[in-house]
């Protein structure tokens, strides 16, 4: 497993290999397991992913608190907006479907964890289904965001009780941008640039949900989070730089998030959960859900 993506571009341009090759490789040979066997379970992953996509979008999910649901249907269907018919309104509409499976309950795949799920999949699925591309592009996609993942987690944390929503939904949108700028063409560089270019959009971002459930403001923040990632993808492949290293971003944000005050790590003790109206819908959303 590689503990900088520095070292890991450095290989796969070295190699003259995508990041996508070099992650399948290295994990064959780190688990013991076939590439085609990394990818099926990889394909498995992306099928549920497509699978919370769809079910959300049907606008006819509720969470149990009653806070969350309908929301990505009607970015499908509402009124004209001037993003109406873009690729970039379906990705958003596309991160509120999987959240909202997630708050009702439903199956989504944890990437990397249950408060970011819906990023990785809406840019994707979104860009995919906007070019055309097929399950196999996808899936080299996916390789390259799990290592993505994994230097992240190794260098700083995923989890939003350690260091924030940064951690969470941050981490995913630079999951999501370095995946996706492959995806689409570019090279491990512009990946590690676009990698850079989303984590830094969401440095010190917190954590706070109301009454402690992953509703909200998560839910939006998954489509916040994929309007960076986007950002990211569209500047590296303009061939836009981000002059602080990659590794170097990712460090800074767990420096960030093991300084940040605990009631912003997932507590619901301060942020948005501790606004008068914040407590107040906590209060009578839990008191709805024990009686239900």
């Amino acid at each position: 497993m590689y503990k900088a993506l520095a070292d890991a571009i450095r290989d796969a341009e070295a190699q003259g290999i995508s990041l996508s090759r070099l992650a399948l490789e290295t994990e064959s040979r780190d688990q013991g397991r076939s590439v085609d066997d990394i990818r099926s379970v990889l394909q498995r992953a992306l099928d549920v992913m497509r699978g919370a996509v769809d079910r959300g979008m049907t606008g006819d999910l509720m969470s149990a608190s009653g806070l969350v649901g309908g929301d990505a249907a009607k970015l499908r269907t509402g009124p004209a907006g001037p993003l109406s018919g873009t690729p970039f309104r379906d990705i958003l509409a596309r991160a509120l479907a999987v959240q909202e499976v997630n708050a009702a309950m439903g199956v989504i795949v944890a990437a990397p964890t249950a408060g970011g799920a819906g990023v990785l999949p809406a840019v994707l699925t979104g860009l995919a289904a906007a070019r055309g591309i097929g399950d196999d592009g996808v899936v080299s996609a996916l390789a390259v965001a799990g290592l993505i993942g994994a230097v992240i987690a190794e260098r700083a944390s995923l989890s939003g009780a350690e260091g924030g929503c940064q951690a969470e939904t941050g981490a995913a949108a630079a999951m999501a941008a370095g995946a996706a700028t492959e995806m689409l063409g570019g090279t491990p560089t512009q990946a590690g640039h676009a990698t850079a270019l989303a984590l830094q959009g969401t440095l010190g971002l917190v954590c706070d949900p109301l009454g402690g459930l992953v509703e909200l403001p998560c839910v939006f923040r998954n489509a916040t989070g994929s309007a960076i990632a986007l950002t990211g993808i569209e500047l590296a492949l303009a061939g836009v730089e981000f002059r602080i290293p990659v590794d170097e971003v990712i460090d800074v944000m767990g420096e960030i998030g093991r300084s940040m005050d605990v009631k912003y790590r997932e507590t619901a003790g301060g942020g948005l959960a501790a606004t008068p109206t914040g407590r107040r819908l906590a209060r009578e959303r839990l008191v709805q859900i024990k009686r239900g």
